[in-house]
């Protein structure tokens, strides 16, 4: 993955003074990012194992060597239609509120490097995402970085239903 290095004005208090270390990826046309920090790693698509009875946007689990991890697709999370899965598709595997998750996104970029001061709070209406699950928007080039806020995109009730699907697959 390569490394950019994007604006240099004074920091945006709300995100810290210090550069944000962030995984850019494509769900549908957006472009979003998540705290590199947060990742735990980046796979391939896979075979995913069906869970009867999964709640919404839970497509499955896998099995990292080892750990049952269930699977999310975000453009379901984000209300977008679904699509088959490419070359280019991955699966993100973050841990969110003390839980493994992976997450399916189109395509992963880069690792990002930016100043906070690019950022702004999100507007009510910014993407095909819901709002509360964006941190803010980073302001690009040629194109807006939407951050997600991973405790807002999974509840504690998709959480809990998530650690139930892993328990049945187990």
């Amino acid at each position: 993955m390569a490394m950019n290095q994007i604006g240099q004005t004074t920091p945006n208090s709300s995100f810290g003074t210090d550069q944000l270390r962030l995984v850019s990826f494509n769900v549908g046309k957006e472009l979003f990012a998540v705290d590199i920090l947060r990742v735990q790693e980046i796979n391939r698509m896979m075979s995913l194992t069906q869970v009867p009875q999964s709640p919404p946007g839970v497509c499955g689990v896998i099995n990292l060597r080892g750990r049952i991890v269930p699977v999310l697709d975000l453009r379901t999370r984000f209300g977008l239609k679904e699509c088959e899965h490419c070359e280019e598709s991955r699966i993100i595997v973050v841990e969110i509120k003390g839980a493994t998750i992976g997450f399916i996104v189109d395509a992963v970029h880069e690792v990002l490097e930016i100043n906070p001061s690019i950022i702004e709070e999100a507007p009510a209406i910014t993407s095909s995402a819901d709002a509360r699950f964006i941190k803010g928007v980073a302001k690009m080039k040629d194109t807006l970085l939407i951050l997600l806020d991973l405790d807002e995109l999974m509840t504690t009730e998709s959480l809990e239903s998530a650690g139930a699907i892993k328990t049945q697959a187990a």
